[in-house]
């Protein structure tokens, strides 16, 4: 398992500088949002924990397209598929799923403090913001991989991936925005909702590759 985190790791790098691309899209979607919302600081900085985390959102869906499609045009994703009863193919998934988060998304919540100053958020704010992200996004991977797998074998799966993915993200959406919130106003307890998003993280950790598997079970049949 350690030699294929390695690997995908390593393809991740080398497909077109997905990383890149993904920390790229989120600083325009966040270099957009003072020309949307005009020049408030005070506005800015109240509303700056939710368009982190949207943007995020929207820079982890731009990337999960890639997530099978290397294995399925080198023919590696078949073999996976037919050697299932040896090594367990949820495990594989879920390998997968951490080398992609590593590689495209963990970038993303390294970038998310400096983007967070351009927001005029406070310190307490953009950590807030920065650990929910740590926390949170894996569970939006974990969650893609479903719908990656749905969508591997159809031409143009990229769009089906976002349109499958994203009402499943909401609940992600809104506990990681809600801690963020709650760190910085005092009366609103920060460990509930930052619980839950750990909990919806385990809980995709779960279902999100086992479902998988069984969608690419299905899919080569």
């Amino acid at each position: 398992m350690l030699a294929l985190y390695i690997r995908d790791l390593r393809l991740a790098m080398r497909a077109g500088g997905g990383a890149f691309i993904g920390v790229i899209f989120f600083l325009a979607v966040i270099a957009t949002m003072p020309f949307g919302v005009g020049p408030d600081l005070n506005l800015l900085a109240r509303i700056g924990p939710a368009i982190l985390w949207i943007g995020a959102l929207l820079s982890c869906l731009l990337g999960l397209d890639r997530l099978f499609q290397a294995d399925r045009e080198d023919g590696s994703l078949d073999l996976m598929v037919l050697c299932a009863d040896r090594h367990m193919p949820a495990l594989t998934v879920l390998v997968k799923c951490l080398a992609h988060w590593t590689a495209s998304v963990l970038p993303l919540v390294v970038a998310s403090p400096l983007l967070g100053l351009f927001m005029n958020m406070e310190p307490q704010g953009i950590g807030a913001a920065a650990l929910t992200l740590l926390v949170g996004t894996p569970a939006i991977t974990f969650i893609g991989a479903a719908g990656a797998a749905v969508a591997v074998t159809l031409p143009r799966g990229g769009l089906l991936i976002s349109v499958l993915v994203l009402p499943l993200a909401i609940p992600v959406l809104i506990f990681g925005v809600s801690a963020s919130y709650a760190a910085v106003n005092d009366p609103a307890p920060f460990m509930p909702p930052f619980l839950i998003l750990a909990a919806l993280t385990l809980f995709s950790a779960v279902v999100g590759p086992v479902a998988a598997a069984l969608a690419l079970r299905h899919g080569t049949e």
